[in-house]
């Protein structure tokens, strides 16, 4: 455990962060599992702004967010053309 102020004062801010971090992780994390039940335009947008701004604030890597746009794209793609 920390010892001087500052240090408890840096563990308070890191757990914090922590939660807002996992929070976002998982709201991503469903928006995503809910596009892939039912893939639409209007999901691609919302999944696409999530992933963005979660790519902004390094909740996963900028690399990662544009590979997830790309498959999420090809999978609505797939889907319009089977019918």
């Amino acid at each position: 455990m920390p010892k001087t102020k500052s240090a408890k004062k840096a563990f308070r801010q890191s757990l914090r962060r922590q939660e807002r971090n996992l929070e976002n992780k998982k709201a991503l994390k469903e928006a995503v599992k809910k596009y892939k039940k039912t893939p639409s335009a209007d999901a691609l947008s919302q999944v696409y702004q999530k992933l963005d701004k979660a790519a902004k604030i390094d909740i996963i890597k900028k690399n990662k967010a544009a590979r997830l746009k790309s498959r999420l794209a090809k999978l609505l793609r797939s889907q319009v053309s089977r019918t």
